[in-house]
């Protein structure tokens, strides 16, 4: 939704917030089979991909997500070998899992090829790792991928999806994380974009819930700064069972080449606001 020629701001009703990005012009504009796809060119923060009106992500500080996403739970678990992604059309994400050699196959579910496509064009960066011959990428529904994937199959899932509307809708159940967790292997660990700590906070609660529901026992939020998305603080939600899901690989941090990820911000993003602490059960 734009406020004049020189700006695109994204209202976020549901907080009474809107987020603005100064701009030089729109550079491509498509209505595709699911969703419609802007991509602008920015003054400061460089391109912009905003999908249904909703920022996605920019050039200048996407590595944020995709770094902690990505890096959070593949330290977490003990060998990720099997990744699959779920979302992550922009290949970000792809980008950094691509990052830890023992990794042997990735697998990215994407429902709508254009978002990889015109990320392609756009955010070439993000795209450097596509080719190589661990990845394997799906342009299909997520939902049912993952109903019908292999039991005991996965190490580590992540799903960077959009929100809960739309295309992402059937990503944030009880269905889906059961069938996510027939797909882990027994050590395997799912991580999902949880929205924001702060205004989106029952939606945290309620996905934490649905997961315990499904089965995993165990979850922990991870929290960390995203300056495009409403509130500017972000999170994602690891779930596992019969993991520690605050322990981490640390000697392995290093060799990473990353911006904001590293040790100290992976003990940062897993510790918990003091309002939190025995709040809905919220506290581990």
């Amino acid at each position: 939704m734009g406020l004049g020629s020189d700006w695109f701001t994204e209202i976020d009703a549901r907080s009474g917030t809107a987020l603005s990005f100064r701009i030089r012009g729109l550079l491509h504009d498509e209505q595709t089979p699911f969703q419609r796809i802007e991509i602008y060119d920015t003054t400061d923060f460089g391109h912009l991909m905003v999908i249904d009106g909703c920022v996605m992500l920019t050039t200048r500080e996407n590595y944020l997500y995709h770094e902690v996403m990505a890096h959070c739970p593949l330290l977490t678990h003990a060998d990720p070998q099997a990744v699959a992604i779920v979302g992550g059309g922009d290949c970000g994400t792809l980008r950094e899992v691509l990052k830890h050699s023992s990794v042997q196959s990735v697998t990215q579910i994407e429902i709508d090829e254009r978002v990889t496509r015109l990320s392609e064009q756009y955010f070439p960066e993000l795209c450097e790792a596509n080719d190589d011959p661990r990845a394997q990428f799906v342009f299909d529904d997520a939902v049912a991928w993952m109903a019908n994937a292999e039991e005991d199959s996965l190490d580590v899932i992540i799903v960077d999806s959009t929100d809960p509307i739309g295309p992402g809708e059937g990503l944030f159940n009880v269905a889906f994380y059961s069938n996510c967790r027939r797909a882990l292997r027994p050590n395997g660990l799912l991580i999902q974009q949880s929205e924001s700590p702060l205004i989106h906070r029952q939606l945290h609660l309620d996905m934490r819930q649905a997961m315990g529901d499904a089965g995993f026992v165990d979850r922990h939020p991870v929290l960390f700064p995203q300056p495009c998305y409403p509130s500017g603080w972000w999170s994602g939600t690891l779930a596992a069972t019969g993991l520690d899901l605050t322990s981490f690989r640390s000697i392995d941090v290093t060799p990473l080449k990353t911006q904001y990820y590293n040790a100290a911000t992976h003990r940062a993003a897993l510790a918990i606001p003091q309002a939190w602490i025995g709040a809905a059960g919220d506290n581990s």
